[in-house]
């Protein structure tokens, strides 16, 4: 019976160990920066972080509580992303939001934004990007949310809870007249104290390019 055990307690040791090991590669149990284990999920408290932007500012989520909170995945090399702010989508929504608590902060997860921090700053200048751009070139913060692609869009409400996350309007293609901007309704309901009537949608464009596993 103890030889028995012995080979039972073992299996279920060997079963349990590669989680640990993959939560440590993935970057999302830095305890310095107040992450934890913590992984976005609507209705729950969205997860702390501190990044620095393209200008060495650092940001923490913590310090905007009680005003709403855009979190905007980007890559400046993003076929997708250069579109939607060519076309100045990002920039009208913002704008819409002009003089009220809202804060938004654009993040890049590529594995190379540190080393492109100056094609970011010159981008951000062309493409009138007047937002922070915070570096996570480890992809810790982007891993904690589950952020998928460039553009993908998160909404935190005044309390510090995710209300939103998807994509930034339902125009996939580029090519419709008629957009629904899901951001510009989340933002909209949180500030008149509404609940948001969509919190989740597919987002769509580039993928994220994470730091590969080592």
């Amino acid at each position: 019976m103890c030889k028995r055990t012995s080979w039972i307690a073992a299996a279920v040791l060997m079963a349990v160990v590669p989680a640990w090991a993959h939560c440590g590669k993935c970057g999302v149990g830095d305890e310095k920066q107040g992450q934890g284990h913590a992984h976005a999920e609507i209705g729950k408290p969205a997860p702390d972080f501190a990044l620095k932007d393209q200008e060495g500012r650092e940001h923490k989520l913590a310090d905007h509580k009680g005003s709403v909170v855009v979190l905007e995945w980007t890559n400046h090399e993003c076929p997708v992303v250069n579109r939607y702010h060519k076309s100045k989508a990002m920039k009208e929504t913002m704008a819409k939001f002009e003089g009220k608590p809202v804060v938004w902060l654009a993040i890049d997860s590529s594995h190379f934004c540190e080393q492109k921090v100056e094609g970011i700053r010159e981008w951000a200048k062309t493409a009138e990007v007047t937002y922070p751009i915070l570096l996570d070139a480890p992809g810790a913060v982007g891993q904690m949310y589950g952020a998928k692609t460039t553009p993908h869009m998160f909404v935190i409400d005044q309390k510090g809870v995710l209300a939103y996350m998807g994509s930034l309007d339902d125009d996939q293609y580029g090519d419709k007249e008629s957009k629904q901007n899901y951001v510009a309704e989340a933002v909209t309901a949180l500030l008149d104290g509404s609940t948001v009537a969509v919190s989740t949608t597919k987002p769509f464009g580039c993928s994220v390019k994470y730091k590969k596993a080592d």
